[in-house]
């Protein structure tokens, strides 16, 4: 399983280093379009390679797409969270009554007792 997972890896790899070859071209990137940029007098402007602005623009919708999924599942871990406290809860309840059930008994047939 982990040489596919390396193998997959090593695929994408090749596939993105030969999309940043085919796509060393700069392009200028600018903040707005040339009607707003005169009206305001400014247009702030960068200059970078073709494959920066597709592997950046991939890279975020990543990441946006991860926040927003971790941020829409919120309610699912709380509730599996309260879920567990509560598990832990009765959990201890259990072993209380256990020991107050077998208080004063030996242990050997306490023991016996509970794999019945």
């Amino acid at each position: 399983m982990r040489y596919i997972r390396y193998g997959v890896w090593a695929v994408l790899a090749v596939v993105l280093i030969s999309i940043s070859l085919a796509n060393r071209g700069f392009i200028d990137l600018k903040l707005m379009p040339e009607a707003l940029a005169e009206l305001v007098g400014v247009n702030p402007a960068i200059s970078l390679p073709i494959f920066v602005v597709v592997l950046g623009g991939i890279a975020a919708g990543l990441v946006i797409g991860y926040v927003l999924e971790y941020l829409r599942e919120h309610k699912h871990r709380r509730e599996a969270r309260l879920r567990q406290g509560e598990v832990k809860k009765l959990s201890r309840e259990v072993k209380r009554l256990q020991r107050q059930k077998h208080e004063g008994k030996d242990e050997v047939l306490a023991l016996l007792e509970d794999a019945s």
